[in-house]
């Protein structure tokens, strides 16, 4: 799990012009980054290519911190 956080935290960080070392496993996405919805596409896209999975954007949606997101991926 370890790995899809360190990718779901530098991809966010590039997507949300922010430090990667400024985002923790308990970061929000829309709260603590402002990621809109056309955001976490590009975000999924991503994560769905590198990890060989199929996402489904309302689950993801649903996930609020980098944690939750990387432990819904790391189950598919």
């Amino acid at each position: 799990m370890e790995e899809i956080m360190e990718k779901i935290t530098t991809k966010s960080a590039a997507l949300c012009g922010k430090d990667a070392g400024e985002i923790t496993p308990d970061t929000k996405f829309v709260t603590d980054l402002g990621m809109k919805s056309a955001t976490l596409v590009v975000l999924i896209a991503y994560l769905e290519d590198e990890f060989d999975v199929s996402i489904d954007f309302m689950q993801f949606r649903r996930k609020a911190t980098v944690r939750e997101a990387a432990e819904y991926i790391s189950n598919l």
